[in-house]
């Protein structure tokens, strides 16, 4: 499996919020991934995408950054088939059980591409052209020193809020409340954004909760959900 393209092409001047740890690979993962990144897969290119073109229909897109191992992404996109989902990940495994995903339950609106998702904001999505984005359990970082790593900061939360459409939606969610309240705090300063809650806002219908999430709430470990619109 070859790893993302990291060529002097995609200009990766900015600090990474990401390890790309080399975590093994199941048979059933590479077959999903070599038959699958053809079919549902987008290279990394320095080049805006028509999404027209990309899902072959207009709607509205929706972007999520860190699938993980891809069944909450999923299930977001069969729920809501008017929409189209553009997932960015990093990782194969998890790329492998995305595109498993896709091609198991038969999904046509849900596309992946496997990049830095800093470089595919900055060099491939079209300003205005999102109707959402889903920023679920980034990773925390949780040594102070290591904070700056954290995907959440004002630079990039302008570039997000800056491909929203008017109205469109920017929804994180994370189970470090320190990591949460930094999240608050960028976001409530971004002035292209607004609240659409009194601080932390409930879990919205479309994000599914998941069996890490389920099991960290019966041990009492707490989740917190931001959520912010486009002005």
């Amino acid at each position: 499996m070859n790893p993302p393209n990291h060529d002097a092409a995609s200009r990766h001047d900015h600090i990474r919020s990401f390890v790309l740890r080399q975590g093994r690979v199941s048979n059933a993962q590479q077959r999903y991934y070599d038959e699958g990144m053809p079919c549902w897969g987008i290279p990394y290119a320095a080049v805006p995408l028509d999404f027209a073109v990309v899902f072959g229909r207009s709607a509205p897109v929706v972007l999520e950054i860190g699938c993980g191992m891809g069944e909450t992404t999923a299930t977001i996109a069969a729920a809501h088939p008017g929409n189209n989902y553009l997932g960015i990940e990093v990782h194969a495994p998890g790329v492998g059980s995305l595109l498993k995903e896709i091609a198991t339950r038969e999904l046509n609106n849900l596309r992946v591409i496997r990049h830095d998702a800093v470089e595919v904001l900055r060099d491939m999505i079209p300003a205005g052209s999102l109707a959402g984005i889903h920023v679920y359990f980034p990773d925390p970082w949780p040594k102070k020193r290591h904070h700056k790593r954290r995907l959440i900061q004002p630079p990039f939360v302008h570039e997000l809020a800056l491909r929203l459409a008017p109205g469109g939606y920017l929804h994180c969610a994370t189970d470090w409340e320190e990591y949460a309240r930094q999240m608050l705090e960028v976001l409530s300063a971004e002035p292209l954004l607004r609240n659409t809650a009194e601080g932390f806002a409930p879990r919205p219908e479309w994000r599914p909760q998941t069996k890490f999430e389920t099991r960290g709430l019966r041990l009492g470990h707490g989740v917190w959900d931001v959520l912010f619109r486009r002005n």
